[in-house]
């Protein structure tokens, strides 16, 4: 049986989205379709081009073979294009994941410029704080906070953001203001689930205010900044979305303050499709545009918050720890 051009499209379909389903919803045909076109594949081909693992589909290496051969087909396809016109290479669905707040504040305004020049693309983030996988079945780009540890992918440092410790000014008239770390340990702590962040870069506020209780705590970083806002402790927040908000006061932050890197994480055949590129692309470019927001640089100084009749602003940044 000769290998077609078709079946070649569906198994580079299922290798960008890790999942059978996926792909025929890409394809427009049923789930079925796409199991037996990947098994007449493999008959084909006299091996498996996929294989099973938790997170859907990875490409075997006969697979990742094919897949070459197959992105051929389709930029062949794509040069066809409307009579007269040069189509866009910057098409189809770019799959990523990032935190919380990189999703908010960099990624979307960078996909946003980007589509406005290429509206066939299309961006799916998934939001979630995690360590960077080692089977990324249906993901082209990751976002992870601290270096990554990988393999069979490209790590690239993309930016460093620092977080200090923040309470609204209500919160600070009720209760008063800490002027020491021995004084902040006394409040209690708004900040992530202990039990379940799994990013040890992130645990900075149990090694640099370690009797600091726990008051309210949750996996989304936006409960974090709102529950600040609303007084249920002092908050250990990334700058760049406190500082939104006029109603935080960062509290000691020449003696209380992280800078953590960013990374980036992408699957090597990823990186040879035109969408994912510029997807990259626009991602560096909007972090390195909001890096003053980023390492809380950006709250005007000339208005700062008076609590207990001393000027509370941002001071300097400290040395990366």
């Amino acid at each position: 049986m000769d290998t077609t051009p078709n079946d070649l499209l569906v198994l580079l379909a299922v290798s960008r989205s890790g999942k059978f389903a996926s792909a025929a919803r890409v394809l427009k045909v049923n789930h079925t379709t796409i199991s037996r076109r990947i098994a007449a594949l493999e008959k084909s081909l006299g091996g498996r081009v996929l294989s099973r693992s938790a997170g859907g589909w990875e490409l075997t290496e006969l697979g990742a073979s094919a897949v070459r051969v197959a992105e051929q087909v389709e930029s062949a396809v794509h040069s066809l294009g409307e009579s007269g016109q040069t189509p866009d290479p910057i098409t189809g669905v770019v799959r990523m994941s990032a935190t919380d707040g990189f999703s908010a504040f960099i990624a979307s305004p960078a996909v946003a410029k980007l589509r406005r020049a290429h509206p066939g693309l299309s961006v799916e983030i998934i939001t979630v704080t995690r360590q960077a996988l080692q089977q990324r079945s249906g993901l082209d780009i990751e976002i992870v906070v601290g270096e990554p540890q990988v393999h069979r992918a490209e790590a690239l440092r993309l930016g460093e953001y620092a977080l200090g410790m923040y309470a609204a000014r209500d919160y600070l008239t009720e209760h008063g203001t800490p002027n020491t770390v021995d004084e902040l340990m006394e409040h209690q702590l708004v900040y992530f689930v202990d039990a379940m962040l799994h990013v040890d870069d992130l645990d900075a506020p149990r090694r640099l205010v370690p009797a600091m209780r726990d008051g309210l705590t949750s996996t989304n970083v936006f409960v974090h900044v709102e529950a600040t806002r609303a007084g249920a402790g002092i908050g250990f927040l990334p700058c760049f979305m406190a500082d939104r908000h006029p109603d935080l006061v960062r509290l000691l932050p020449g003696e209380l303050s992280e800078r953590l890197p960013y990374w980036m994480v992408l699957r090597t055949d990823s990186l040879r499709r035109p969408a994912v590129a510029a997807v990259v692309q626009a991602l560096r470019e909007e972090t390195v545009s909001q890096a003053e927001a980023l390492l809380g640089r950006s709250r005007r100084a000339d208005t700062p918050a008076e609590t207990g009749g001393a000027a509370l602003v941002s001071a300097p940044d400290q040395p990366a720890r």
